[in-house]
């Protein structure tokens, strides 16, 4: 059940919204003005506050500054007569969450507070959802997971990111939730009331990001027949989300940059420019600092973007809420699977702790669901954890190159180099003779060598068909369509 404290000097109203709330299974106290309310507030964990503005001895905007200082994430909601509402207005720039103009209705009010606490929970969880994952508004049970210094250090940029509009880059390995924070910045902000839109700019070939992103006029290209809205556009006045934007172009990181400095772009096939007021929040699991030596990504737009960045941590760096991420989901998967399960036992959880988690909290969520499906009893044992768990040597992120048999890889390339067989035909695409006979390896360009030769390959068993080709090479069909833009493949000419 959720706390919530009403001030308000006036006891009818103070008292009509106490009814109101406790109707709809609130929790309720109240307080006379706002010194009365600040004392309770560092007394008591409340988990939202309703206050008026004109009150004797501490006013409402006074009130609200020393409750922020002493809990940032507290929901504040202000009330206030027409005639005030500037004072409002200037309220949420000090961090309330909105205002409610007098005369209240229950109906505006417990639908604002329901707004709030979703959009407080999104910061919660971001601590341990996978991006998928949503907080229902309806629910009553918001916890706060995620106790480590790191993830507090992220709710704090957060909770400063959703009172600005700068741009904002978040990075993290795949898994870390990435996009749960793009929408967390985005339901505490201003633009709340706004559209959300998200984009995964690496799911997109390069012959079609910018129509996506910026629109398009009828004609403009073979099969444009009709005129079509951009993502930029579209989201007017509230947030784009470009996900994995280290996988757009050069060039289109030139018109992406023009964007975030003039807010204004072209559609293609056209020449009247666009003017449009859009938050963006980019996120990436790329290496930019490398990316920028190497110059694939443009610096000016890296520093466009990363002016207060969000790192996400691994999991790995996190340990000590694996208990509380592992409670979470068993909450979760009872609720789902209408299941009883009580908790994992003590050496199973330890197995948790001591894994390295290389897919971060989406592999966490994915193990306690297999973990759902194996185990027969109330508490999950050790033979319910999935094998990569238990071996902890195989995981990917505990390979190490010292295990690695360099020395040996060379001597086979060499041996294979000297052969005049089938073999060496593979061989020479992963190697190299330098002019003094030696032989070069890169790790590299062997691997995309590799990727190209097995999606080629691939396209050509199952006749150029994407969809099968991503089921039975066991490819993910946004990684497929991107690797075949990059490759220059074209699926039809394996039909």
């Amino acid at each position: 059940m959720h706390k919530v404290l009403v001030v308000d000097d006036d006891k009818v109203l103070q008292q009509s919204v106490k009814d109101a709330l406790e109707y709809h299974q609130f929790q309720v106290e109240v307080a006379d003005n706002g010194k009365i309310a600040v004392e309770k507030v560092y007394g008591t964990k409340f988990d939202l506050v309703v206050m008026d503005v004109n009150m004797p001895q501490m006013s409402g905007m006074e009130a609200l500054v020393e409750m922020k200082k002493h809990d940032p994430s507290l929901i504040v909601l202000i009330m206030t007569a027409y005639s005030n509402v500037n004072d409002a207005v200037k309220a949420v720039k000090e961090g309330a969450y909105n205002y409610l103009e007098k005369p209240i209705t229950s109906e505006n009010l417990v639908a604002l507070i329901k707004r709030a606490l979703k959009a407080r929970s999104l910061v919660e969880t971001s601590a341990f959802s996978a991006p998928k994952i949503s907080t229902d508004e309806d629910s009553n049970d918001g916890k706060f997971i995620g106790e480590s210094h790191e993830m507090k250090k992220v709710f704090n940029i957060i909770s400063k990111l959703a009172k600005v509009s700068t741009p904002v880059l978040i990075r993290g390995e795949s898994g870390t939730g990435k996009e749960l924070v793009a929408r967390a910045i985005h339901y505490n902000s201003p633009r709340k009331d706004e559209k959300l839109v998200t984009i995964n700019c690496g799911s997109i070939p390069e012959n079609l990001i910018e129509s996506e992103l910026f629109g398009h006029e009828k004609g403009a290209f073979t099969g444009a027949d009709s005129r079509k809205l951009g993502k930029f556009q579209f989201a007017n006045g509230g947030t784009l989300f470009l996900d994995e934007i280290g996988d757009v172009s050069h060039g289109m990181q030139v018109k992406l940059l023009r964007v975030l400095q003039e807010q204004t772009f072209t559609p293609v096939g056209s020449n009247r420019e666009v003017k449009v007021d859009v938050r963006v929040i980019a996120a990436s699991h790329k290496p930019f600092e490398q990316m920028i030596k190497e110059g694939t990504f443009r610096e000016d737009l890296f520093y466009r973007l990363n002016v207060l960045p969000v790192y996400l941590p691994a999991l790995r760096e996190r340990t000590g809420d694996i208990p509380h991420l592992v409670e979470y989901y068993i909450n979760y998967f009872n609720s789902v699977h209408n299941l009883t399960i009580t908790g994992f036992s003590d050496d199973a959880m330890e197995a948790m702790k001591n894994y390295s988690w290389p897919g971060n909290i989406r592999e966490l969520r994915n193990v306690v669901e297999h973990c759902f499906i194996m185990e027969s009893g109330n508490s999950i044992s050790l033979d319910s954890l999935p094998a990569q768990i238990l071996n902890k040597e195989v995981s990917v992120s505990e390979e190490r190159s010292d295990m690695i048999d360099l020395e040996g890889i060379r001597n086979s390339v060499i041996d294979d180099l000297a052969k005049d067989d089938a073999l060496s035909q593979y061989t020479f695409k992963f190697a190299q003779k330098d002019e003094n006979d030696s032989v070069k390896l890169d790790f590299q360009n062997s691997k995309e060598a590799f990727e190209k030769e097995f999606i080629s390959k691939a396209l050509k068993l199952h006749k150029g068909k994407i969809n099968q080709t991503a089921l039975h090479a066991n490819i993910p069909k946004k990684t497929l369509l991107r690797k075949i833009e990059k490759y220059g493949l074209n699926p039809k000419e394996y039909y």
